[in-house]
Formats: C-alpha cells, structure tokens, sequence
C-alpha cells in the first residue's frame, strides 16, 4: 500500500483512526473463552471496529510476552484482518532497530514472514540500522521522532545549535525513505509540536498515539498536523478495546471507535479532504 492508496482509504472510511491492539490478558473479560482468548478478543474487536478503522498497531509485547503461543495469537490476529479486510493497514508496533544484519532479520520477521504493512523502528543507531526495513516494496518504516511519554524530555528535546535532537531525526532520515515508505510516530501530548514537524515533513504520514487515555487531542492534532492528503493516523487503543469489559465490550468498542470516526470526518470536511 502506498501513500495514495492509503489516502484513499482515509477518504473512503472518512476516517484517519488507527486502533491499537494492545491485548493485555489481565484486562481482557472474563466472558472471553477458549484456548486462544486474546485472539478471540481481538477477533470481536476488529469485528466491531474495522468499518471505521484505516488501521490496527497490535503491540508486540503483549505478544511476545506469552512465548510462542503469543507470536501464534499475533500470526492468528494479522492474518484475520488481511483475509476478512484486506484494504486496512497493519501496523506492527515493534520499535525494532539494532545493526544491520540484526535488523534486516527482524525486517524479515515483520515485513516477510507476517503480512504487515509497516513495522515501528527506533532510529538511534542510525541510518544503515533503518536501511533494512526500507528494503521491501509496498512496506513502511514508522520511525520514532517525538514520543508521547514522560521520559521524552531526557533526550528528545536536547537543543544543539539552537536543533532540537527530534528534529535532526526528522531533517536525516527524510533522506532515506520518500513519502511511500516512511511516516513518523509524533505523539498527540504533543500536538502543538506538529506545527513544527510539518516544516520539516510537510508531506509525510505521521502515527500519532495519545489521544484518548493519554489526554491528547484529536481536535489539536487535526489542526497542526493534517496536511492535503490528511497524512495522519491517530493511534486509540484503551480508550476502545477496554471501555467496557462486560460480555458486550466489541458492541461498545465499535460505538467508541465510531464516535472517533464521526469527529474525524468532521476534521476531513472542514478540508474539503472528503
């Protein structure tokens, strides 16, 4: 899928939410049976939610974390979406990013042997760490730039020369991929930053996580951040996935991820985006 192509969902859905599938089994409900309950729980989710979702970021960890029964549970969850909504993006929130042959092993992981479309990449070694993952066609890299937590202001705000670390990231690597195989992670806590960001990379998607739980604003990220082709997901994983865990959490989970999408088309038509 490519930068067009991706466009052209946003305007199809009238939509830009990305729903994070951050399955943590402790907050899963108790109604959910079986052998592979998070995978039943993830099932019911994207049943509910994919008419407004352009995407999903399962989060690795919460996989991984069950040894090989979770990577079987995130094979499961990848391949389900692929063959029951083919047009979504998938989004594999790894935060991979060492050596080169190390990564071009984890590129393979992701981007070869699971059908995502993006894996998230950490770019603090450099560009030839990075370089592996920008190999495959029709795939992205989503590159850390400026994250949402606490701990942000420990590197990512370092000022040299009057550049901040965040935007020498951004000011490098759009040098190494194009606008069809690099978007960026912006944080929503964030969003009176985009204004910035877009000067630096006016034309790039860029994943924003935050809004909903975090507190970040879907209304501010709108308005900083949306450029002509929309060029934004908005991550929301909590706010929809655990916002009810009684038997009908997919029934609440859809009417959250539905009023998120009603809000964004609203951004999207007040750009004539739609």
């Amino acid at each position: 899928m490519n930068h067009q192509q991706l466009f052209k969902t946003i305007k199809k859905k009238r939509s830009f939410l990305c729903v994070g599938l951050d399955s943590e089994t402790d907050k899963i409900p108790a109604s959910v049976k079986g052998r592979d309950r998070v995978f039943e729980f993830n099932r019911r989710i994207i049943d509910s939610t994919h008419k407004f979702a352009v995407a999903y970021k399962p989060n690795v960890a919460f996989y991984e974390c069950e040894g090989a029964s979770g990577w079987h549970t995130l094979e499961k969850t990848v391949a389900y979406i692929k063959e029951n909504h083919p047009g979504i993006f998938v989004i594999a929130d790894a935060k991979r990013g060492v050596i080169g042959n190390t990564s071009k092993m984890y590129a393979k992981a992701f981007l070869e042997n699971m059908p995502f479309d993006a894996v998230t990449v950490a770019p603090y070694m450099g560009e030839d760490s990075v370089t592996p993952f920008l190999s495959y066609k029709d795939k992205w890299v989503v590159l850390l730039a400026l994250t949402s937590n606490k701990g942000a202001i420990d590197f990512q705000y370092h000022n040299e020369d009057g550049i901040k670390l965040f935007e020498r990231v951004l000011s490098v690597s759009r040098n190494w991929g194009n606008t069809d195989n690099l978007m960026y992670v912006v944080g929503a806590t964030r969003a009176e930053m985009l204004k910035d960001i877009r000067k630096l990379v006016p034309d790039h998607f860029l994943l924003v996580p935050g809004v909903g739980a975090q507190g970040g604003s879907l209304e501010e990220v709108a308005r900083y951040g949306m450029n002509t082709s929309c060029g934004l997901l908005v991550n929301s994983s909590r706010n929809i996935i655990f916002a009810d865990n009684t038997e009908n959490f997919d029934k609440v989970a859809g009417e959250k991820a539905h009023e998120i999408q009603l809000e964004m088309e609203k951004y999207l038509t007040e750009r004539n985006l739609v």
